[in-house]
Protein backbone atom coordinates (compact mmCIF):
# COMPACT_ATOMS: atom_id res chain seq x y z
CA UNK A 1 0.00 0.00 0.00
CA UNK A 2 3.30 2.70 0.80
CA UNK A 3 4.42 1.78 -2.38
CA UNK A 4 0.72 2.55 -4.46
CA UNK A 5 1.04 5.78 -2.07
CA UNK A 6 4.41 7.02 -3.25
CA UNK A 7 3.35 6.45 -7.11
CA UNK A 8 0.26 8.58 -6.22
CA UNK A 9 2.11 11.35 -5.04
CA UNK A 10 4.81 11.84 -7.70
CA UNK A 11 2.45 11.96 -10.28
CA UNK A 12 0.10 14.32 -8.29
CA UNK A 13 3.34 16.39 -7.71
CA UNK A 14 4.25 15.87 -11.74
CA UNK A 15 0.95 17.28 -12.61
CA UNK A 16 -0.50 19.31 -9.94
CA UNK A 17 -0.25 22.30 -12.41
CA UNK A 18 -2.31 20.29 -14.97
CA UNK A 19 -4.71 19.95 -12.88
CA UNK A 20 -4.88 23.36 -11.90
CA UNK A 21 -4.75 24.67 -14.88
CA UNK A 22 -7.99 22.29 -15.61
CA UNK A 23 -9.63 23.45 -12.64
CA UNK A 24 -8.92 26.95 -13.37
CA UNK A 25 -10.61 26.94 -16.55
CA UNK A 26 -13.79 25.47 -14.66
CA UNK A 27 -13.37 28.04 -11.31
CA UNK A 28 -17.19 30.22 -10.57
CA UNK A 29 -18.10 31.90 -7.35
CA UNK A 30 -19.66 28.89 -5.98
CA UNK A 31 -16.83 26.40 -6.99
CA UNK A 32 -13.73 27.60 -6.05
CA UNK A 33 -10.31 26.21 -7.65
CA UNK A 34 -9.20 24.46 -4.21
CA UNK A 35 -12.30 22.93 -4.00
CA UNK A 36 -11.97 21.73 -7.94
CA UNK A 37 -8.18 20.84 -7.06
CA UNK A 38 -9.30 18.56 -4.09
CA UNK A 39 -12.40 16.80 -6.02
CA UNK A 40 -10.03 16.29 -8.60
CA UNK A 41 -7.11 14.54 -6.51
CA UNK A 42 -9.62 12.82 -4.72
CA UNK A 43 -11.21 10.73 -7.44
CA UNK A 44 -7.55 10.48 -9.12
CA UNK A 45 -6.91 8.91 -5.89
CA UNK A 46 -9.98 6.76 -6.05
CA UNK A 47 -9.59 5.98 -8.97
CA UNK A 48 -5.43 5.28 -9.31
CA UNK A 49 -5.20 1.77 -8.03
CA UNK A 50 -7.23 0.99 -11.15
CA UNK A 51 -5.23 2.47 -13.95
CA UNK A 52 -4.27 -0.16 -16.12
CA UNK A 53 -1.66 2.15 -18.11
CA UNK A 54 -3.63 1.69 -21.64
CA UNK A 55 -3.46 5.45 -22.29
CA UNK A 56 -0.69 7.81 -21.43
CA UNK A 57 -0.85 8.69 -17.72
CA UNK A 58 -1.27 12.59 -18.50
CA UNK A 59 -4.36 11.54 -20.60
CA UNK A 60 -6.06 9.82 -17.87
CA UNK A 61 -4.92 12.52 -15.64
CA UNK A 62 -6.69 15.15 -18.12
CA UNK A 63 -9.82 12.72 -18.63
CA UNK A 64 -10.55 12.70 -14.62
CA UNK A 65 -9.75 16.26 -13.79
CA UNK A 66 -12.45 17.37 -16.82
CA UNK A 67 -15.16 14.81 -15.71
CA UNK A 68 -14.74 15.89 -12.50
CA UNK A 69 -15.05 19.37 -12.96
CA UNK A 70 -17.79 19.39 -15.33
CA UNK A 71 -20.04 17.21 -13.05
CA UNK A 72 -19.09 19.33 -10.14
CA UNK A 73 -20.51 22.22 -12.35
CA UNK A 74 -23.59 20.25 -13.09
CA UNK A 75 -24.04 19.89 -9.39
CA UNK A 76 -23.09 23.53 -8.57
CA UNK A 77 -26.21 24.94 -11.00
CA UNK A 78 -28.61 23.62 -7.74
CA UNK A 79 -26.82 25.91 -5.66
CA UNK A 80 -27.85 29.65 -5.94
CA UNK A 81 -24.72 31.95 -6.17
CA UNK A 82 -22.76 33.67 -3.66
CA UNK A 83 -22.62 37.36 -4.01
CA UNK A 84 -19.96 38.82 -2.17
CA UNK A 85 -20.76 42.77 -0.67
CA UNK A 86 -17.29 44.10 -0.55
CA UNK A 87 -15.58 45.37 -3.96
CA UNK A 88 -13.02 43.65 -4.91
CA UNK A 89 -9.99 46.09 -5.51
CA UNK A 90 -9.34 46.85 -9.27
CA UNK A 91 -5.64 45.61 -9.26
CA UNK A 92 -5.77 45.81 -13.28
CA UNK A 93 -3.32 49.06 -13.35
CA UNK A 94 -0.38 46.18 -11.53
CA UNK A 95 -1.15 43.73 -14.21
CA UNK A 96 1.77 43.59 -17.53
CA UNK A 97 0.08 43.76 -20.92
CA UNK A 98 0.48 39.55 -21.37
CA UNK A 99 -1.69 39.25 -17.79
CA UNK A 100 -4.35 41.21 -18.93
CA UNK A 101 -4.24 39.33 -22.74
CA UNK A 102 -4.38 36.29 -20.66
CA UNK A 103 -6.55 36.99 -18.14
CA UNK A 104 -8.92 38.25 -21.23
CA UNK A 105 -8.80 34.74 -23.04
CA UNK A 106 -9.35 32.83 -20.37
CA UNK A 107 -12.43 35.12 -19.44
CA UNK A 108 -13.57 34.19 -23.26
CA UNK A 109 -12.75 31.05 -22.89
CA UNK A 110 -15.04 30.16 -19.75
CA UNK A 111 -17.81 31.87 -22.03
CA UNK A 112 -17.52 28.49 -23.97
CA UNK A 113 -19.48 25.74 -23.08
CA UNK A 114 -17.90 22.44 -21.33
CA UNK A 115 -16.92 20.00 -24.49
CA UNK A 116 -15.55 23.65 -26.55
CA UNK A 117 -13.60 24.63 -23.24
CA UNK A 118 -12.22 21.19 -22.69
CA UNK A 119 -10.92 21.41 -25.99
CA UNK A 120 -9.52 24.24 -26.02
CA UNK A 121 -7.78 24.12 -23.04
CA UNK A 122 -6.34 20.66 -24.03
CA UNK A 123 -5.14 22.58 -27.20
CA UNK A 124 -3.73 25.32 -25.02
CA UNK A 125 -1.42 22.97 -23.32
CA UNK A 126 0.03 21.78 -26.73
CA UNK A 127 -1.94 18.39 -26.71
CA UNK A 128 -1.82 16.54 -30.03
CA UNK A 129 -4.79 16.18 -32.24
CA UNK A 130 -4.61 12.40 -30.99
CA UNK A 131 -4.38 12.96 -27.19
CA UNK A 132 -7.30 15.72 -27.83
CA UNK A 133 -9.50 12.69 -29.68
CA UNK A 134 -8.27 10.17 -26.86
CA UNK A 135 -9.37 12.48 -23.86
CA UNK A 136 -12.27 14.03 -25.36
CA UNK A 137 -13.31 10.42 -27.10
CA UNK A 138 -14.03 12.80 -30.53
CA UNK A 139 -12.90 11.49 -33.52
CA UNK A 140 -9.73 13.43 -35.03
CA UNK A 141 -11.41 14.62 -37.54
CA UNK A 142 -13.80 16.27 -35.27
CA UNK A 143 -11.22 17.85 -33.12
CA UNK A 144 -10.11 19.50 -35.83
CA UNK A 145 -13.54 21.09 -36.93
CA UNK A 146 -14.42 21.92 -33.44
CA UNK A 147 -10.91 23.43 -32.75
CA UNK A 148 -11.04 25.98 -35.98
CA UNK A 149 -14.79 26.66 -34.84
CA UNK A 150 -13.86 27.52 -30.91
CA UNK A 151 -10.73 29.88 -32.84
CA UNK A 152 -13.54 31.58 -34.74
CA UNK A 153 -15.77 31.96 -31.83
CA UNK A 154 -12.75 33.77 -29.90
CA UNK A 155 -12.08 35.97 -32.63
CA UNK A 156 -15.51 37.03 -32.83
CA UNK A 157 -15.65 37.53 -28.28
CA UNK A 158 -12.43 39.12 -29.01
CA UNK A 159 -13.72 41.57 -31.38
CA UNK A 160 -16.62 42.27 -29.54
CA UNK A 161 -15.34 43.31 -26.24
Amino acid sequence: MENVEQEFLAVIREYSRVIYKVCYMYTTPNATINDLYQEVVLNIWKAFPKFRKECKISTWIYRISLNTCISFLRKEKNIPEIVTLTQEADRSEELDETQVMLKQLYHMINRLGELDKSIILLYLEEKSYEEISEITGLTLTNVATKINRIKDKLRKMNKEE
